[in-house]
């Protein structure tokens, strides 16, 4: 039988208490691999900047993926092994596990969508149990990531791009869903969250959740 209900989650600060990319950072300092007091810098004026909405999505994307360039890919995946085991598998919370397992339980179509990277994103949604993420897709060449980002950065309306062209290649267009559900705590998936027939503000910021009261939306706090 063909699924009828797409459910759809974000990840930084929605199923995780934390971000991602900006836990990778700290990561990449602790190791020393990167200078702690330009990058902090950076990343705070970067992070407080999109958390205002008012970043370019490739200036945001490309700032993390920068963290991958020139690294040998044996090396990344070795620093990437300790980052999961130390930064994100201890944050993830056994209701945000709870919650994606109940979709995944009932059949649903169940995507992670994330405007974090892939090289980052990929064992992360298999820790969940995801079969389908959409994310950002760092750009590689001759087997090295560039620090450039591959298309269209999976973040605010590209998030509706990527989401309709991964549905169109299955088959499966929005519109053939009879219910459609979107968990995110951030401004930046508004346009996502305006789309879907559930919409859920999961631990949202005063934006998100300003709007969620206006509109009726459902808010979720999960700890």
């Amino acid at each position: 039988m063909p699924q009828d209900v797409l459910a759809l989650f974000d990840l930084d600060r929605t199923l995780l208490s934390n971000d991602c990319d900006e836990a990778w950072i700290e990561f990449l300092i602790e190791r020393r691999v990167l200078d702690r007091a330009e990058f902090e810098a950076r990343n705070a004026a970067v992070v407080e900047r999109y958390r205002l909405g008012i970043v370019g999505t490739v200036e945001y994307t490309e700032f993390y993926v920068s963290t991958l360039a020139s690294h040998p890919m044996s090396r990344l995946e070795a620093w990437r092994s300790e980052y999961l085991r130390t930064k994100i598998v201890p944050d993830i919370t056994a209701a945000a596990r709870e919650l994606v397992a109940r979709h995944l339980s009932a059949a649903n179509l169940t995507v992670l969508t994330t405007a974090a990277n892939r090289f980052l994103t990929g064992p992360i949604a298999r820790e969940f149990g995801f079969e389908h993420l959409i994310c950002t897709e760092p750009e590689i060449r001759n087997g090295v990531y560039t620090g450039k980002v591959s298309g269209t950065p999976n973040m605010r309306e590209g998030k509706l791009e990527r989401l309709d062209t991964w549905l169109e290649a299955r088959g499966s267009p929005f519109s053939t869903f009879r219910r459609t559900w979107f968990f995110s705590d951030s401004r930046n998936d508004i346009p996502l969250l305006s789309r879907v027939s559930d919409p859920v503000a999961v631990n949202p910021d005063p934006t998100l959740a300003a709007l969620a009261t206006e509109r009726g939306w459902q808010v979720l706090r999960l700890a």
